[in-house]
Order: C-alpha cells, then structure tokens, then sequence
C-alpha cells in the first residue's frame, strides 16, 4: 500500500497516474455536446449505492472507468456554453496547473512552519486586492472557502468593533436582494432574530439610501447599536450594485461598520472599462471577493479584506503546539492568526498562477466580455414578447419570464416558468437557474462565459419557450 504514498520513490507513478486522469478528464471535455445529459436522481443514485467501498478496484485505470459512470459521464459542465444558470464560471487553464500543483505539494496555510512560501505569496496577494479596492496602507486580510465565509468573519469583526456590551441592542442593515449569508451569519453570531435590518430597493435593484438613512435614525432612536451596513457589489439574483458612495457616507455619519459584499463584483476590480462601476467600494471596512465566481478561478478562491488590519485580532487564538504567542514577537507569519479556519489549502496558488500568466488585465477583458454578452441578452429579452425582463444588467445576469399572450393567470404562468425549466434541465440542451420577484417565478440566466454568444441565449429563449408553450398546451387539454 506504501506504493500509492506520493514520494520521491513513486514520482513517476503519480505522473503517470495523474496524466491518465487528465487525458479522461480532457477528452470528456472536448467531447462534451451539452451542459447535462439530464440523469436523474433516481436513475444515477442506484449505480452509486451499489459501489461496495470495502472492495478496492486496485487499478487506476478501472477506477477512472467507474469514475466515468458515476460522476464524469452526467457531471453539470460549466464550461458548455448553453450553462446559463448559477454563478459558476469556467476557469482558466493556468489555474489549473496551479490546483495540481498545491494538491500534490499540499501545503497547509495556517502557520509558516508548514507553507513558507506559500505564506507569502498569499500575502502578497491579499495586498494586491486590497491595493485594486484602495483600502489603503493599513489593510489586510485572508484567503477563505468562499463569500459566506468572508461575510461571516467581516461581520464577527464588525460585531467585536460596535460599542455595545448587549448583542441583542445590534443591528445589520442589507438590502432586501442581499445574499442569505447575512442572515446566517447573524445567527451564527448569536445576533437576535430581529437583528439583520432589511431595506427596500429601487427600481434598479439597489438599496434605496433614504430608507437606509431613516433606519439608522430610527436605531439611533430607539437605543440601538447599528453594527454593520451590508452593501452589495453585485447581487446574487440581479448583479445589481448598491450606491457605495452614499451608503459610505452613511456610515461615517452614524460611525457604523460598512461591509461590501463584492463576492460577484469583484471582477471589475480588473475591468479594462466598467471599473468605475464600484466606485466607493474603497471606503469599506471589509471587502468579500469570490475570485472563483469572476476571476474565472476553480472553487475554491476567495478573501476577505479589511481597511484596517488590526481588526482582525478578533479571529486570533493562540495555542502552543501551533501558534504560540511568542511567535507574534519573533514576527512570524501565521495566517492562523487571521483566519477562522486552521488547516486551509494554498487557494491563492491559483489565483498567482493565473496573475503571472494572463495578467490583470487579461482577467478583466474576460470578465467585461460577459458582461457586454448581458447587454445583448437584455436587447433581446427586451425586443422580444414573449419575455418581460426585469431589469437591465449591471453585470452579467438577466432575469426574466415567459409571458404567454393567451394566459392571465399570474399562477399558471408561474407553473409554466417552472415547467419550463424543469424540461429544459431534463432535456440537458441548457442549465438555466430560476428565482422569485414579488413572489411570482421567473428565470435567470447567469452569463460567465466568455464562450456564450447571442445566438446561444437566442437558441435556449426558444427552447424555454417551447416547453412553456407544450406545458400550457397539456394544461389546457387536461382542462377540457
């Protein structure tokens, strides 16, 4: 069994190995036809359930052949053009060799004795993000899982800076198309249930600062602590961007924490062009970027940032069979010390990799692309009346809903919407997502391909609209 221990003894069997799972991995790829092939759960749990674990195949080989039926086979591909549906992006090759790299060494984040190099290079990149926002000299921050995660710790930060012995006098105020984790994280953080403030948006799905602005009166008023302001640089369902500028200003007046939740937004943290879009995010306290969402970066790739870099003392615990605090004076750099995770994968490899190979620049004329791609999908939507879309794109994400001439049940066009998508996820033809918008359903297209063209958002707007037209069909024959 020491045979499989990757070592100087086994080097070219894990070269061996792993070319093998590239070529299977490649070759699917260059195969691929559709985003899903449309298995079910009851058709694909069977075949897993049947595996015997305690019965080794022995064999790579065999292995990758089982791997085959089981995962790669009816794997949801982000890289298909025709996905269209959550914030998953296809990721860039140097990124790549960049996650076999860290893989295979296995570095561990937490403390110096165990990565070294690996310590710095994410240090220096967690300056170089803080540098692109404009957080200033005093900034700092961590690699994390993910944007929950940043929203989590920014929040615990901003919890441990409010001026309040009472977590029950604490309040959080987001907008009313904010990411979930806002609320999780105020449960997390033993907040009560009253204390994540939900504010109104406008027309444009951004939180309207004068609802914003009579909330925070009315906390000052009642003798609450208004701990943190969530805004959005990019949200989850519109990719909409909340007025930064405004909500800073805000901020400074009541001296309350300003979080931006950048975790979809950071791409124009690169843009060649649309940068001015998230002007104001320097002003922040704490920043979430999700580079596996807009960098084009494997999961997972993210950070949270901090203006000030003495804040995140919140998140330090020290133990002496790792970090003892004699390390601080020897000015040893744990990145334990920031982070509310230990052991943590060298993530931020990738994101090196992909810097020294593509360049900044080269990221932001991907991400700008997609989102020129939103433009033409809304002048279709728009143009076409079949369709009522919501809002015109920010980023890259359109949300709409089929709206057939004949039926003016809002009920039964919802039961369409949802039909439709459903098919289209069967058919495996497109992978599109689905949301609610004053409580009626409709559909979402999450564009993170470079590789979508109009003409493939053309095509799947036919398709959606040809299952939604076979369910009103079967609904109206049923009815006679």
């Amino acid at each position: 069994m020491r045979s499989h221990l990757l070592n100087d003894t086994t080097a070219e069997r894990y070269r061996r190995s792993v070319t093998e799972g590239i070529e299977r991995v490649a070759a699917k790829l260059a195969a691929t036809d559709g985003p899903f092939t449309g298995v079910t759960v009851d058709a694909l749990a069977p075949a897993i359930d049947a595996i015997d674990l305690d019965k080794p195949l022995h064999d790579s080989g065999a292995v990758l052949d089982e791997l085959e039926e089981v995962y790669l086979r009816d794997a949801v591909y982000f890289h298909h053009p025709r996905y269209l549906a959550h914030l998953n992006c296809p990721v860039v090759i140097p990124a790549l060799v960049g996650e076999a790299v860290l893989s295979a060494v296995n570095s561990s984040l937490d403390t110096w004795d165990q990565s070294a190099g690996g310590t710095l290079i994410e240090r220096r990149l967690v300056d170089w993000t803080a540098a692109r926002i404009g957080l200033g000299g005093n900034a700092d921050g961590v690699f994390t899982s993910g944007g929950s995660q940043s929203n989590l710790q920014a929040l615990l930060l901003a919890r441990e800076e409010a001026k309040t012995d009472s977590a029950a006098k604490l309040r959080v105020f987001a907008s009313e198309v904010s990411h979930f984790s806002v609320q999780k994280s105020a449960k997390l953080l033993g907040l009560g249930p009253d204390a994540v403030v939900t504010i109104p948006v406008d027309h444009d799905k951004r939180m309207q600062t004068v609802a914003l602005a009579r909330e925070l009166a009315r906390c000052a008023e009642d003798g609450l602590v208004p701990m943190a302001v969530v805004a959005t640089a990019g949200t989850t369902d519109f990719g909409s961007i909340d007025p930064l500028p405004e909500i800073a200003e805000l901020c400074e007046q009541y001296g309350t924490w300003l979080h931006v939740d950048a975790a979809y937004g950071c791409g124009l943290l690169a843009s060649v062009r649309y940068r001015d879009r998230i002007d104001g995010i320097e002003r922040a306290d704490s920043v979430t970027v999700d580079y596996h969402k807009s960098f084009f970066q494997p999961v997972s790739s993210s950070a949270v940032l901090v203006r000030d870099a003495t804040t995140l003392r919140h998140a330090t615990y020290h133990a002496e069979y790792l970090n003892p605090r004699r390390t601080v004076e020897e000015r040893i750099p744990n990145q334990v010390d920031k982070s509310l995770q230990t052991t943590r994968r060298f993530d931020a490899l990738k994101l090196w990799m992909t810097l020294r190979t593509m360049g900044a620049d080269g990221i932001g004329q991907l991400f700008d692309e997609v989102c020129d791609l939103a433009v033409e999908g809304w002048r279709l939507l728009a143009a076409d009346p079949r369709y009522h879309v919501v809002v015109r794109p920010t980023l890259s994400t359109l949300v709409f809903r089929y709206i057939p001439a004949a039926v003016t049940d809002p009920a039964e066009i919802d039961r369409a919407n949802l039909y439709a998508r459903k098919a289209l996820f069967a058919s495996g033809d497109a992978v599109v997502a689905g949301t609610k918008v004053q409580g009626r359903h409709y559909l979402k297209f999450t564009l993170l391909n470079p590789e979508t063209t109009a003409e493939d958002i053309a095509v799947v707007l036919d398709l959606i609209a040809g299952h939604a037209e076979q369910y009103l069909g079967e609904s109206l024959d049923r009815a006679s």
